[in-house]
């Protein structure tokens, strides 16, 4: 087993939360915990005053900047980036080591679930979350080796990785606009550019807090469709992804469903105006067969998810919107749920109110 450095930066949490994160870290016997706490954020470090962490204040906005300083300021061989509103399971340390046994392995993330909200949201949230794990994320590692997105909610990495990768990830540009958010999707990338594997160990689960609330859910959505595009666009240009066919294939594939998808709506939508109800009966009857087979794995856990498979069909729709609507406004550099945005080619701080997530 590797050493393990735990970089946590810290920005306006909710604090029942973030004590509960704390305390889940320490309780892994990591090497050391080093959160980068925001100079605003009172709070967050009063709670921190609590534990046996390292605390580095910063009043630089925005989360790349704090991620950098954390992995230098690391002693771990293994450095583990890890959101402020994440538990993790009491084996996850040791469950991550475990891929880095590879020495070509550079990156390893962790299976997600739900943690602290309930609802209709956080149900079809739970839905999405075990569909990537059993099966977008795990074809990834099975035929890919290769993840195309390390979850920025935990991501273990090489420290001298990290090093090697510091300046490209710190400028990166997309149109010639500072990136300001996407720090996950970017450090897999950079990962995978230089030849290393990145692997999905879903025996180390974590859970996380997600939005329940519509505004919050689609302005989350919206900012991390625009990471996508952004991301895969340019690793499509690129002759180093084309060498993981895999890899390329599964972009190409969510690319292309954010149009296909609406296809499906769009024959529902036709089939009901001309009144061809045996179809209309045929094509739901389908959706729901075909998306339960999808999910078996979800609803081996949790049965009655099988009569949200309606709302999940319907998420998924609203997604593909926010995905288009993502595509034709790539260039847009905002958070949107927290106040920190690129103007003029600067990461600022806003004068916009957070959205928050309830706890």
């Amino acid at each position: 087993r590797a050493s393990v450095s735990v970089v946590v930066p810290v920005y306006q949490e909710d604090p029942a939360v973030f004590t509960a994160a704390i305390e889940s870290w320490l309780d892994n016997d990591v090497l050391e915990v080093i959160l980068v706490i925001d100079a605003s954020d009172t709070t967050c470090r009063e709670i921190a005053a609590r534990y046996p962490v390292t605390v580095l204040v910063t009043d630089v906005p925005g989360k790349r900047d704090a991620l950098r300083r954390g992995w230098n300021a690391a002693a771990g061989e293994l450095v583990a980036l890890v959101d402020s509103d994440t538990i993790w399971a009491p084996d996850v340390a040791e469950q991550v080591c475990k891929p880095f046994a590879d020495p070509r392995m550079g990156g390893v993330g962790t299976r997600q679930s739900v943690y602290g909200s309930s609802g209709f949201l956080a149900r079809i949230t739970d839905m999405f979350l075990d569909h990537r794990y059993f099966d977008e994320n795990a074809s990834q590692s099975l035929l890919g080796q290769a993840v195309s997105c390390l979850s920025g909610r935990t991501a273990v990495y090489r420290r001298e990785l990290l090093l090697e990768i510091e300046h490209d990830f710190m400028n990166e540009t997309f149109l010639g606009v500072p990136c300001l958010s996407g720090d996950d999707k970017r450090l897999t990338t950079l990962i995978l550019e230089r030849g290393h594997k990145t692997f999905m160990q879903r025996s180390a689960e974590v859970w996380s807090t997600f939005p329940d609330h519509w505004r919050i859910f689609v302005r989350q959505r919206l900012r991390w469709a625009r990471n996508t595009w952004r991301s895969d666009l340019r690793a499509l240009s690129r002759r180093w992804v084309w060498r993981r066919p895999f890899l390329a294939y599964t972009m190409i594939d969510k690319a292309v469903s954010s149009f296909t998808l609406l296809l499906g709506l769009s024959f529902m939508i036709a089939s009901i105006v001309e009144r061809q109800w045996v179809f209309v009966i045929v094509l739901a009857l389908w959706w729901q067969i075909s998306r339960s087979a999808k999910l078996l794995p979800h609803l081996r856990r949790r049965p009655s998810s099988f009569f949200y498979i309606p709302g999940y069909i319907a998420v998924s729709w609203l997604m593909a919107v926010i995905k288009i609507h993502a595509l034709a406004t790539i260039r847009q550099q905002r958070w949107l749920t927290r106040q920190v945005a690129v103007e003029n080619g600067t990461v600022v701080r806003t004068n916009e109110q957070p959205e928050e997530i309830p706890a």
